[in-house]
């Protein structure tokens, strides 16, 4: 947990909530002088669209200085996004449910064709109605992770600290997310906390409803998301404090012991051997396989070495991610054997080769010795270096837009074995 430092600051986020303007949906002096800004005036929703779209055309309106939910959202449906994504902040916002309503405060959410709904991605502070949509959809019951506060199918509230008002009136909320660490509150009490991506919290998304959903909770970044969840919502005061991104450091990907950081998906093996190698090979069904980061990079310059012990027809993907058993949506560092564009950049998505390294290139691969491998992205950039020798140099607008995993592949194949070692990244 945060030391002192965090709980003074958390002492001043809460008495800022406080400070309420008497108008709706302003700022207090205080508050801009503070960073805070506002996702919503009162009178537009020019900063919100639809989900996986580039405006808003789902219902959502401006009703009394409120952004309100149709009510004709569902499980699939209903959902508006923030256009600008948030790393670390503090969200504050004000709501109100009709009997037996149901609806949710996402954060984190990625867009992406393959996503068809926000919660497979982004974590979600549950706004519900409990008594009132038990009575409604009685004899069914709410699971204590379905009920209000909850970080949904993940943590519980501390029920003791909740002072939820009356259906039909206001509530205050607020979300708290600082390098990992979150906190849940309701009417200027902290009700949840919990670290994020730790080994526990891998283990708690691994047991319950995340469990097939392995993208869920990864991302650093993404959109802020309202839900209409079948029931009229509404909300108001919607406001933001970005809180600084400790970037600039040096991660441990591979601590030569175990593979701690990663996990697999598909078909491989992967091991460390006795000389403290990554060690990737075919699985017993010869198919695609994948070791994965636990975490999402945007930024990075990475240096790895890598040793071809047999057919190393392999790769380095970035802003990646992985959709159902093996299949990978991102982009591609090719590690192969001499001709087939060690270094060149290949895209999953349906381009293809976005850039192949030229022929006279292919001898700067050694054969049956290790080689460095350099990939930098920063933005659209995309630069790599083999053996210290230049290959590619990009810019991709697409690839500018995303982050997501880096990922060691296993190609179908038969034979196929790749070590690797002394990686080195620096999230730039």
């Amino acid at each position: 947990m945060k030391k002192s430092l965090s709980i003074l600051f958390l002492a001043s986020v809460a008495l800022l909530s406080c400070n309420t303007p008497a108008k709706d949906n302003t700022l207090t002096r205080a508050e801009i002088r503070d960073g805070w800004t506002l996702l919503f005036d009162g009178e537009d929703l020019s900063q919100w669209k639809d989900f996986n779209g580039t405006e808003l055309t789902n219902g959502w309106s401006v009703v009394d200085g409120c952004i309100q939910a149709p009510g004709d959202g569902s499980d699939g449906s209903g959902y508006i996004v923030t256009k600008k994504s948030y790393a670390d902040f503090v969200l504050s916002w004000d709501w109100k449910l009709s009997y037996g309503g149901n609806s949710g405060m996402l954060y984190h959410v990625v867009e992406n064709p393959y996503f068809a709904v926000p919660y497979v991605t982004g974590p979600e502070y549950q706004l519900i109605d409990n008594e009132g949509w038990e009575d409604v959809n009685a004899p069914a019951k709410l699971e204590e992770w379905q009920k209000v506060g909850v970080d949904y199918a993940m943590h519980l509230p501390d029920y003791s600290k909740m002072k939820l008002n009356p259906q039909g009136e206001w509530n205050n909320s607020m979300i708290v997310f600082d390098n990992g660490h979150v906190e849940h509150w309701l009417n200027g009490e902290k009700i949840l906390e919990f670290e994020a991506w730790t080994d526990e919290w891998f283990e708690l998304k691994g047991a319950g409803k995340w469990a097939g959903a392995p993208e869920y909770g990864i991302a650093r970044e993404g959109l802020i998301c309202l839900q209409d969840h079948g029931n009229p919502a509404s909300f108001k005061n919607l406001k933001i404090k970005e809180l600084p991104h400790k970037g600039g450091q040096k991660d441990v990907l591979f601590n030569g012991k175990d593979l701690t950081g990663w996990e697999p998906f598909g078909d491989l093996n992967c091991y460390v051997d006795a000389e403290g190698n990554l060690v990737t090979e075919n699985g017993a069904n010869k198919e695609y396989g994948y070791l994965c980061t636990r975490k999402y990079y945007k930024d990075f310059d990475l240096t790895v070495e890598f040793f071809e012990a047999s057919n190393g027809n392999s790769g380095l993907f970035f802003h990646s991610f992985i959709k159902d058993y093996n299949t990978v949506c991102g982009w591609q560092c090719e590690v192969a054997p001499k001709g087939f564009d060690t270094g060149g950049i290949y895209e999953s998505y349906g381009r293809g080769w976005l850039v192949q390294i030229p022929d006279e290139k292919e001898e700067i691969l050694k054969e049956n010795e290790w080689n460095t491998l350099r990939l930098r992205v920063e933005g659209g950039h995309v630069q790599t270096w083999l053996n210290g020798e230049p290959m590619i140099d990009i810019d991709d607008e697409l690839i500018g837009s995303t982050h997501g995993r880096l990922m060691l592949q296993m190609h179908d194949g038969n034979d196929i074995k790749v070590l690797w070692r002394n990686f080195d990244i620096v999230e730039l």
